[in-house]
């Protein structure tokens, strides 16, 4: 692909190479060639095996676990680029960690995802590519192009099918009030009505169900949420949609699957009958349980990518 007159050039650190050779397979380009490793002192040591002077170069790097590793890497990668001469510079980042530290609950917290987002914009990225922020006001922590897409537009088709056949016997869940706007948006696509669970989170990863505003009695619900961290949250409410609000099954989906500490064990023993997730992060074969299921962003990436190095709008692929 060259349609500027510069090469297209997709490049991956260690945190998803697996999707950003899906990426590059997609656009029809070989997955460029650099090497990632670490110094014996734990310094990363970074070796570009091709030019990309004048080049629209891609990172491809999720800020997943190990997240400052990941996030070094991204860094002395854009930088790199950067010295390197290349002609425009887009960090791909399909996970942004950090994100959840928005704002400043307490009186001297930091706010990391602006830090983060300041630190990838000094590193040398000229735009950000990225998928369902925790918060999407983090865009307006940049000061550069930045194309926020959202995961729905896999998830909801995933789910649709089934759903089509009988409508009425579902009804999409919002896991808090901070996620109504996502989980609307899916039960719309879906064409599905909406419920809300009310929860007290007493402290990090940490909640209780106080209350499900919405009947799901006698209803396949679909849990919708942006990510799965320690599943806790998760399979309470999965528990109380069952026990309490009278379910007949539940499903949950969500973009990212952090998947830390017990999180695997916790949806394995649950009720949810099956949790689907994308593959923002990646997920070793041993965090995967019989009741998961992992769906891919290639397609859209790599959409968006071709959207944005032929200057057409990408607008069309959020919703």
């Amino acid at each position: 692909m060259n349609i500027h007159g510069k090469n297209i050039k997709i490049f991956a650190a260690n945190s998803n190479p697996a999707v950003a050779l899906g990426i590059a397979k997609k656009l029809g380009l070989p997955l460029s060639d650099s090497e990632v490793t670490m110094f014996s002192d734990g310094e990363i040591s970074l070796n570009i095996k091709e030019t990309v002077r004048g080049s629209d170069v891609y990172v491809v790097q999720s800020t997943s676990s190990p997240v400052n590793d990941h996030i070094m890497e991204l860094l002395i990668m854009l930088d790199s680029f950067k010295r390197a001469s290349a002609g425009r510079i887009t960090a791909v980042i399909p996970y942004y960690g950090y994100a959840r530290q928005d704002r400043k609950v307490n009186s001297r917290d930091a706010i990391s995802a602006k830090l983060v987002a300041d630190l990838i914009t000094v590193a040398g990225a000229d735009r950000l590519l990225t998928m369902d922020l925790h918060s999407p006001q983090i865009q307006g922590f940049f000061n550069i192009p930045l194309d926020h897409l959202q995961g729905i537009t896999i998830l909801a088709p995933y789910f649709k099918d089934r759903v089509d056949k009988n409508p009425d016997d579902f009804i999409c869940v919002s896991p808090d009030l901070g996620s109504v706007n996502r989980a609307r948006a899916f039960s719309h696509k879906i064409g599905t009505n909406l419920a809300i669970i009310d929860k007290r989170r007493q402290r990090a990863n940490m909640s209780e169900v106080v209350n499900i505003i919405g009947s799901v009695k006698g209803k396949s619900v679909i849990i919708v949420d942006d990510m799965i961290d320690t599943a806790g949250t998760l399979c309470n409410s999965a528990r109380a949609i069952m026990e309490e609000g009278g379910a007949k099954e539940v499903f949950a989906c969500a973009t990212h699957g952090v998947l830390s500490g017990d999180a695997t064990e916790r949806i394995k023993n649950s009720m949810l009958k099956e949790v689907v997730l994308l593959d923002t992060i990646a997920i070793t074969p041993d965090k995967i349980s019989p009741n998961m299921k992992i769906l891919t962003i290639e397609h859209v990436f790599a959409k968006a990518i071709e959207h944005i190095y032929t200057d057409k709008p990408v607008t069309p692929l959020f919703v």
